[in-house]
C-alpha cells in the first residue's frame, strides 16, 4: 500500500503575522514572475494556508497589490529623507532625483507597479497617502529652493524627467553615444539647469513683490 503524502504544513504564524506574510510572498511572486502571476489563491497556496485566509486581510487581488505599492512608496520616501543633506538646494533636489533612480533600478518590479496603471490609487487610502507623501517631498524641496507657490508644475516637470530616465533604463532604451552614458550624471546636469531656470523665473516675481 502506497504511503499517503502528508499535507503541506504552512509556517507557524503568530497572531497578526499573516498579513505581512501574504504581502511578502506576493511581492516575491511579483519580482520573480511578474504582476500577472500575483493572486490571492496563488499566495495562499505558496504559504500553505487555506484559500480563504487571505480574504481576512485583503478584499481582493488589487488590494494586495495596493499594499505592495504603498510599501514601495514608503521605502522610497525613507530613501529621500536619508538623502536630504544640509547642503545647497540644488544638491538636495539632485539627491532626491538620484534616490528615485536608485530605487527604480533596485526594485524594478515594485517600481513599475507603483507607477503603472494596474491600480486605482485613489481608492486605497494608504497607497494614496504614501504616493502623495513622496510627491510632497519633491515639492517642499523646490519651495525651499525659492520656487514660488504652489510649485506643482515645477514638481511635475522634475518628476517627469527623472521618471523618464528611470523608465528608459528599465526598458533598455538608452544606448551608448560616444561612450557609456551615466544616468546619474544626466540627472545632475538636468537638475542644475532646471534649478537655474526656475530661480531665474522666480527672481522677477520676488523683485516685484519687494517694490
Amino acid at each position: 500500500m502506497a504511503k499517503q503524502r502528508e499535507p503541506r504544513k504552512g509556517p507557524a504564524y503568530h497572531h497578526g503575522d499573516l498579513k505581512t506574510a501574504l504581502r511578502v510572498e506576493a511581492e516575491r511572486i511579483l519580482v520573480e514572475r511578474g504582476v500577472a502571476e500575483v493572486g490571492l489563491r496563488e499566495v495562499a497556496r505558496a504559504l500553505g494556508v487555506s484559500h480563504n485566509a487571505p480574504y481576512r486581510h485583503f478584499a481582493n487581488r488589487e488590494a494586495l497589490l495596493a499594499d505592495i505599492a504603498a510599501g514601495g512608496f514608503q521605502r522610497l520616501g525613507a530613501m529621500y529623507e536619508a538623502a536630504i543633506a544640509p547642503e545647497d538646494a540644488t544638491a538636495r533636489v539632485t539627491a532626491v532625483g538620484h534616490m528615485y533612480l536608485r530605487f527604480a533600478l533596485a526594485e524594478p518590479a515594485v517600481f513599475r507597479l507603483m507607477m503603472g496603471k494596474d491600480l486605482a490609487k485613489p481608492q486605497y487610502v494608504e497607497l494614496k497617502a504614501a504616493a502623495d507623501g513622496v510627491f510632497a517631498i519633491v515639492r517642499i524641496e523646490l519651495l525651499a529652493a525659492g520656487v514660488p507657490e504652489p510649485a506643482v508644475a515645477e514638481t511635475l516637470a522634475l518628476w517627469s524627467m527623472v521618471h523618464g530616465i528611470a523608465t528608459l533604463l528599465l526598458d533598455d532604451r538608452i544606448e551608448e553615444h560616444g561612450g557609456m552614458i551615466d544616468p546619474f550624471e544626466v540627472v545632475s546636469t538636468f537638475t542644475a539647469t532646471f534649478m537655474a531656470g526656475v530661480r531665474a523665473n522666480a527672481a522677477p516675481t520676488i523683485s516685484g513683490s519687494r517694490n
